[in-house]
């Protein structure tokens, strides 16, 4: 049985005092819960803080992007050997990325690369926008988002990898895809093509999260989807109280799903 992954990105909020704080709140509640896997993707500057502060509370961290080369002449960049001496994971291809630095599927699998050479696990961003949604675009556009984002990566660096699939038109809105649909995603468009990918028995294990509006009041139902193994929350994970319920909902799905197999 895959394991879920509860993942924060904290994205562009929390100075570094504010950061502090919000893993201290956050610590002795999640530390109680040890059947979810979760973690936070704080800015670069309170990376350092909040890395500190998580060690030895099962808490994760993560960078939010990285870049592919290992140095060079890249002002502003961060390169991936220096994300690795502080972090367990990355994010790539963010939508937000996507939209708003000219993030694409082929610089998506640069960063993949870069980010596997280092030891990095890595959350591989996907979905499409409202117009390709209401032109009924979402599976070629998640194909092709996979197929170029993907290329050229071995069944055995697969199991560094975890998919969020985001719809664009629910990230930040409040409007979250249904359950269901959701769920239609992952298990028609996104599993199959893993399975091909990768093989049947690496895609069974291979986690994929859903990312968009996720809140304490739809997590249980979202994470209850037979392919929705967790989810890669945005707003909902600056507030102790929220990223906390999430968490717990996925751990109350979690022993449900146990003892159902038992």
């Amino acid at each position: 049985m895959r394991r879920f992954f509860v993942a924060g990105n904290w994205k562009m909020n929390k100075t570094i005092a504010e950061a502090k704080a919000l893993i201290g709140a956050l610590s002795p509640e999640l530390a109680t819960i040890d059947n979810v896997d979760h973690a936070v993707a704080p800015s670069y500057l309170a990376l350092p803080a909040v890395a500190g502060l998580c060690k030895g509370t099962g808490i994760k961290v993560g960078a939010q992007n990285l870049h592919w080369e290992t140095a060079g002449a890249y002002t502003g960049e961060v390169a991936p050997p220096m994300v690795a001496e502080l972090c367990d994971f990355v994010i790539v291809g963010h939508s937000e990325r996507r939209k708003f630095f000219g993030e694409t599927d082929e610089s998506v699998n640069q960063r993949l690369k870069a980010a596997l050479a280092v030891g990095l696990d890595v959350i591989v961003c996907i979905g499409e926008t409202l117009e390709e949604n209401e032109a009924g675009q979402t599976e070629a556009v998640v194909t092709r988002q996979l197929e170029v984002g993907l290329a050229e990566i071995s069944e055995t660096q697969a199991a560094a990898i975890t998919i969020a699939y985001e719809p664009v038109w629910a990230i930040g809105t409040g409007r979250a895809a249904t359950p269901e649909d959701a769920n239609n995603v992952h298990k028609n468009v996104i599993r199959p093509f893993l399975r091909e990918q990768f093989g049947e028995a690496r895609a069974e294990l291979m986690r994929i999260q859903y990312g968009g509006s996720v809140t304490p009041d739809n997590a249980a139902e979202l994470f209850a989807m037979s392919d929705i193994d967790g989810g890669l929350i945005g707003g909902a994970s600056l507030k102790p109280e929220s990223f906390i319920a999430i968490v717990k909902a996925a751990s109350m799905v979690a022993i449900v799903q146990q003892e159902s197999q038992s």
